[in-house]
């Protein structure tokens, strides 16, 4: 059986997305709106598994890690604390023109020289664009009223250290996990949702003893790069990219990126970064309050940050690029979303074979019954081979089929996604069956 791989090339995966509802161009019905996205059922549902992986991951499996939800919207002096209304900005350049604007860090060296754009028209002078998005606060528009959409998740934990110190128990080491959005007025958007002005990040905050950050540090580094193997992600598909002194950012000791291979090369899906103690001291400087910790020997210190930073809309994609494959059979070839069953949005089709004869009155038993445990999906239209062919395509690991012999006793075919397989199940047993193939799956082969 001749496979290809996904890394061939991001349109079939784009047209995927958007034939099967996964991801939609935002406001699309008004011509859409460029680096905006919408995630339609089958993408909400791979997002939602996602992030309920990550979530268990990082808050359940550590009795020292605790969750926060903060606010979007903060004070402006959080932002000056951070560094982000000095600092956050890129070097931009406009093409006289047309009014195109151009990283001047993303230019080719002749347009650089020339002050030429890539299309020969003059360039402006480059100068620092900031990225956040400003808005204001209240009904008077104003210097005072003004504050910024959060570019980043990581400041609300910050300023929440001692909130969460002062209500829970968690003593050091431990740390603070996050869900949420974040903004960035981002001027080179491309690559469908690799990078957008709106996306999610998880990230989780990790507050340590000074002296031992470095342990922390390679403790994470081994434990965020686990978690994409048990996804399923080949190993050869990542890799550490550690940050040279020239790359480190002006808040961080030591950092190094974990990066796959999409189709359009090695990118960064998650960062780890032993911040110091910038942060607190910067907001203690800011704030006036005093964020140090007292531990139980009567030490007083700033603590250390280490930092796991993921882009969950990033690695929904990662996901998407990773499973998707064109497999040519013998009289035709199939598309499909070889899916971790823990993430995927359908773990269950179950189809009667006919519409007549109480088939579709059992089946819709069987998946009610399945619903509890599983995500399910009923579907009775078309032939049983074009069923199979759709839930292929959207991930689906299992598919039901409820024939005249279930009538008869109490048996289904169960259809597994990646090897095709067929076996007869009783019925009462599906669960059993489902959860241990769950258990053992692991991603087919792929081509050299």
């Amino acid at each position: 059986m001749e496979q290809h791989n996904s890394h061939e090339t991001l349109a079939d995966i784009v047209s995927l997305c958007r034939r099967r509802g996964f991801i939609y161009p935002s406001s699309e019905i008004y011509g859409g709106l460029s680096s905006a996205w919408d995630y339609g059922p089958l993408g909400v549902e791979l997002k939602r598994q996602l992030q309920n992986r990550w979530w268990q991951e990082m808050t359940q499996q550590h009795r020292n890690i605790v969750g926060l939800d903060s606010s979007i919207l903060m004070h402006q002096r959080v932002w000056e604390a951070s560094g982000h209304v000095e600092n956050f900005s890129d070097l931009m350049t406009e093409d006289t023109i047309t009014r195109v604007r151009y990283r001047w860090d993303q230019l080719s060296e002749e347009c650089r020289n020339t002050m030429q754009s890539p299309d020969g028209n003059p360039l402006s002078e480059p100068r620092a664009f900031n990225l956040m998005f400003t808005t204001h606060i209240g009904p008077v528009v104003s210097d005072a009223a003004r504050i910024y959409l959060r570019p980043e998740t990581a400041q609300g934990i910050y300023v929440n250290f001692r909130n969460v110190l002062q209500t829970t128990r968690v003593k050091i080491p431990f740390g603070i996990a996050q869900i949420g959005k974040a903004f960035r007025n981002e001027i080179v958007t491309k690559r469908f949702i690799f990078r957008t002005c709106e996306f999610e990040q998880m990230e989780m905050q990790y507050f340590v003893a000074p002296t031992e950050a470095p342990k922390w540090f390679k403790y994470w580094k081994e434990k965020r790069v686990h978690f994409y193997h048990q996804l399923g992600i080949r190993p050869t598909a990542l890799r550490f990219h550690p940050h040279g002194s020239d790359e480190l950012a002006h808040y961080a000791k030591e950092a190094v990126d974990i990066q796959y291979h999409f189709p359009f090369g090695w990118q960064e899906l998650e960062g780890i970064h032993n911040r110091g103690d910038w942060d607190l001291s910067r907001h203690m400087e800011f704030s006036k309050k005093d964020l140090n910790y007292l531990d139980e020997t009567g030490n007083r210190y700033l603590p250390y940050i280490i930092e796991t930073s993921a882009g969950l809309t990033r690695s929904v994609l990662m996901l998407l690029c990773e499973g998707f494959r064109i497999q040519q059979l013998e009289n035709e070839s199939r598309t499909l979303l070889s899916l971790h069953p823990n993430v995927a949005p359908v773990t269950v089709a179950v189809f009667p074979l006919l519409k007549k004869d109480g088939l579709p009155e059992r089946a819709e038993k069987i998946e009610h019954e399945l619903r509890h445990r599983y995500r399910t999906f009923y579907d009775l239209s078309g032939a049983i081979g074009r069923r199979y062919r759709r839930q292929d395509e959207i991930g689906t690991p299992f598919c039901v089929t409820v024939d005249h012999q279930s009538l008869k006793d109490e048996t289904v075919t169960l259809r597994e996604r990646d090897s095709m397989q067929q076996q007869r199940i009783k019925i009462n047993a599906l669960p059993t069956h489902i959860e241990d193939a769950i258990t053992s799956w692991h991603p087919p082969e792929r081509e050299k």
